[in-house]
């Protein structure tokens, strides 16, 4: 059995950048897409069975940054296909690729969700991050603009989440 993610088909398209740095940019914004997919996967499970005297809000918290990071993911995506590649958005694909910790299903209260999630974004941001810089390396200004944004997004998220984690002063 081929695994799919060592497929590196391109379609032909008029972009300038070299074949070659596309082929290497939709590898990487191929293992960033996995991270966003199974980020937003996580943000369900804690959606759905957070629980304690915060319920409401984390609930809802915990929804938007779903939907917000499954916008990062159709930006991941499209620039991968825009640049010729194919997204590897599938189940088994993101299971294989992504490099966040797995979430444990043995948690429920606020606290520990917070405590999960904000490692998962977390995570997740220093790997958007770096991409950057590898991107700018291969001189996609595009690709990296796309990843500055979701940067700046999941910062935002981030300081949300620990917000219900942190003390008063």
């Amino acid at each position: 059995m081929t695994k799919l993610a060592t497929e590196s088909r391109t379609f032909a398209t008029r972009n300038n950048l070299p074949e070659s740095a596309r082929t290497q940019i939709a590898g990487l914004l191929n293992r960033r897409l996995a991270d966003a997919v199974d980020l937003q996967t996580q943000c369900k499970q804690a959606h759905w069975n957070v629980k304690g005297p915060s319920f409401i809000a984390l609930h809802k918290l915990f929804d938007e940054i779903h939907d917000a990071v499954t916008g990062y993911s159709d930006l991941l995506a499209e620039r991968i296909v825009a640049l010729g590649g194919v997204a590897r958005g599938t189940a088994r694909e993101v299971a294989e690729q992504s490099e966040l910790d797995e979430y444990p299903m043995t948690i429920s209260t606020g606290e520990d969700h917070v405590k999960c999630l904000s490692a998962a974004l977390a995570a997740f941001g220093s790997r958007t991050r770096f991409a950057i810089g590898e991107l700018d390396e291969l001189e996609d200004a595009v690709s990296a603009d796309i990843c500055t944004e979701i940067t700046r997004g999941t910062d935002q998220w981030l300081w949300f989440v620990e917000a219900h984690g942190q003390a008063k002063a």
